[in-house]
């Protein structure tokens, strides 16, 4: 701990903190809303007792439940920005505690590889969190002069039931402050962990306890999370003995740090897949103009993306037109088959739920709020499912789910309001949102295989012929699997009911496509029957050799 910071030097300083902590809110607040929204969408902080013990009966409990905290606050992503702001400032502050005068700005490193860290978008804000009160708790014991035996053998697990195995971070900041009297406490952290490990923690992995429990959505992966500490602990073993500012003058880390913060930015995420989350993004606030004029110039080749620009298409009564000016990943386009994830199906639900199918809607939004690796509940989800319920009229069921709505923070006025349609049939019947889907539901929906999706919405459209999204949508869905002789039988059904002054400009180029057998130069619709029979083949191929060998 390095004291004697005079006032002029402590003014420079926070000068550059508080840059920093603009630079942060910019980042997540201003530039990355939607990657707040996706790590809001996972989780539901419930408001009680009840589920601060809860958390509490799980190692590293109090660091996830100060996480959900704050995630919550994502729901407004300003919000999220500002706390996420401070808590990388406070990092940095900390941080800085431990480090000379000389090395301030090296104090700067672990919180840009945060940025790095966070670029995965499967870390939760209780990694951070759980470095900050180790770092609190080490300048406290140090504070209060705390050395007895006693308080070491208790602090380590405690300190490791609360918030998890960065605690190891402490114990390694214990050895460098004074190595020859805490030697042990490597061992006893050790034997800490493989005792709760073959007792209370066995359905965990043996690493995840040891290294990342409770930090990353997904235990049974893991990811380099140990690097930031390391990385703490050698910045303040190099700097105690003034190595670092013997090598490292201050320009030296200066370029350091902004080196550091240009890798993070420009190999730290995957664009391709934070472009589907801000599509989910802007399918969450119904933003379908913006999807559309993203799509125009930037193209993910995947169902999601197909799904999610079709699903904007479709809202603004474009898709008979457009559909094929932009990428369909094949068959699976309009409507994706069931993935047991808790993201790739996102856009498909909305498109469900919006067609009518609200049994589907529901199924695929229960199956991804039970994909959740980490085992946690969804504001998002349990809204969309309380709401297929209140259409269905299983009101005993909605009441459970708006129940747990209620004592949420962001979610509780609308289950409020929403727990006051239950059993008012013709209150439900005239909402904007709910009337209209309860006339457009199907009233024979059951099971059915993915491959008979164009007859269930081919008879969707015709037990309610104002339904002009499942006439767009079975109408793409014929010309997907190129069953141009069906296409053509259902284009009186567009003449009369599709509303349109003439025939869309897509279903003229297919049908021109049809009649001279693909041989149209330009078409979209041909290039896209063209790629589909490629791809066919090459699988044709690879089947064949695979066989042969």
């Amino acid at each position: 701990m390095k004291n004697g910071v005079t006032h002029k030097c402590f003014n420079w300083k926070m000068l550059l903190t508080i840059v920093f902590g603009i630079v942060v809110f910019c980042w997540w607040g201003l530039m990355k809303p939607h990657v707040l929204s996706y790590q809001e969408q996972y989780q539901l902080f419930i408001w009680t007792s009840d589920y601060f013990a809860e958390r509490l009966t799980v190692a590293g409990g109090l660091a996830d439940w100060l996480g959900e905290f704050v995630t919550q606050f994502y729901y407004i992503p300003w919000l999220g920005g500002c706390l996420l702001a401070l808590l990388y400032m406070l990092f940095q502050r900390l941080l800085a505690r431990y480090l000379s005068h000389d090395a301030y700005l090296l104090s700067f490193i672990p919180p840009v590889l945060l940025f790095w860290f966070m670029g995965d978008l499967n870390v939760l804000v209780s990694y951070p969190i759980a470095i900050i009160i180790v770092l609190l708790l080490v300048i406290i014991h140090i504070k209060g002069k705390w050395s007895s035996l006693l308080f070491e053998l208790s602090v380590v697990p405690v300190a490791y039931w609360l918030i998890g195995p960065m605690v190891w971070l402490y114990v390694g900041l214990r050895l460098i402050s004074d190595y020859k009297r805490n030697f042990w406490i490597p061992l006893w952290l050790c034997t800490v962990q493989l005792a709760l490990w073959y007792t209370i923690l066995e359905q965990w992995p043996l690493q995840s306890v040891m290294l990342s429990m409770g930090y990353y959505r997904n235990p049974t992966i893991q990811p380099l999370l140990w690097i930031i500490p390391l990385t703490v602990l050698c910045l303040v073993l190099l700097d105690k003995p003034y190595i670092i500012n013997k090598v490292m003058k201050m320009p030296v880390q200066a370029v350091c740090v902004l080196l550091l913060g240009w890798l993070g930015y420009s190999h730290g995420y995957d664009a391709d897949y934070e472009e589907l989350v801000w599509q989910d993004y802007q399918i969450r606030n119904e933003k379908w103009d913006d999807i559309i004029k993203r799509a125009e110039n930037r193209t993910v080749e995947s169902a999601f993306w197909s799904n999610s620009v079709n699903l904007a298409l479709a809202e603004k009564r474009q898709l008979a037109d457009r559909m094929f000016d932009f990428y369909q990943s094949g068959t699976n386009a309009l409507l994706m088959n069931s993935v047991r994830n808790s993201f790739s199906n996102l856009p498909t639900a909305e498109a469900f739920y919006r067609l009518g199918m609200i049994n589907s809607a529901q199924r695929y939004m229960f199956d991804m709020q039970e994909s959740i690796n980490n085992v946690k509940k969804s504001g998002r989800f349990t809204k969309r499912i309380a709401e297929c319920y209140i259409i269905n009229g299983k009101y005993d069921l909605a009441r459970k789910h708006l129940h747990l709505l209620k004592y949420s923070l962001f979610y509780s006025s609308w289950a409020k309001d929403a727990e006051q349609y239950l059993g008012q049939e013709e209150k439900i019947n005239s909402h904007p949102v709910w009337g209209r889907l309860r006339q457009l539901r199907t009233k024979e929906e059951g099971l059915y295989s993915y491959q008979q999706m164009s007859p269930i919405l081919g008879g969707l459209f015709l037990e309610n012929k104002n339904n002009t999204m499942a006439l767009d949508y079975f109408v793409g869905m014929l010309l997907l699997y190129g069953d141009a002789p069906k296409f053509q039988q259902v284009l009186p059904w567009v003449e009369k009911y599709g509303g349109y002054s003439q025939m869309p400009r897509g279903y003229q180029d297919a049908l021109i496509c049809a009649q001279r057998q693909g041989n149209v130069p330009g078409s979209p619709y041909a290039a896209f029957i063209r790629r589909m029979l490629a791809e066919v083949q090459k699988q044709e191929n690879s089947n064949a050799y695979e066989t042969a060998h």
